[in-house]
């Protein structure tokens, strides 16, 4: 695993950001998928519970240490640290099933709020929105599903090419 985690800080990997999360436990499985996948999480503020240490502590499990978790004030603070990186935004309002998406990899995956998405601007400045196809009855995977299975495709890509 140190191989592992060090050979991601020395080629350039996919990330994951969520924007204003709703629940420190889905902020939990995202820290403990970006410590299992070595890729670093963007937590854009402000979040819908108080972040305390404690909390994250126990959503996170031990995996808050092994994490690269980077919190954002909000949006633009998100925006201005992470350019010129391609931002791609996970969106049921997409026409593009990610299955057909060319990753590169330096991605950022972007998963909006659980209740709510994203705003209108957000949708604007995402160089791409792709979605994953669902049975018609339903509207939404849990948000760090929907970053599993789209981070597993960027992944796959972007590693078959070096």
């Amino acid at each position: 695993m140190i191989l592992h985690s060090f050979y991601a800080r020395m080629v350039a990997m996919p990330a994951l950001a969520l924007y204003e999360p709703d629940m420190a436990l889905n902020v939990g499985a995202a820290m403990r998928l970006a410590a299992c996948m070595s890729v670093q999480l963007h937590v854009i503020e402000p979040c819908g519970f108080p972040w305390s240490r404690q909390k994250m502590r126990r959503a996170g499990m031990d995996y808050m240490d092994l994490a690269q978790v980077t919190r954002h004030r909000n949006w633009d603070d998100f925006s201005n640290s992470t350019a010129p990186r391609r931002l791609v935004l996970l969106s049921t309002r997409a026409a593009q099933p990610y299955v057909d998406f060319a990753f590169q990899s330096d991605d950022i995956l972007i998963a909006g709020r659980e209740s709510s998405g994203v705003p209108e601007f957000v949708h604007q400045q995402a160089a791409a929105r792709i979605l994953i196809p669902m049975a018609e009855s339903t509207r939404s995977l849990n948000v760090v599903n929907a970053l599993s299975m789209v981070l597993g495709e960027a992944l796959r890509q972007t590693r078959a090419t070096r």
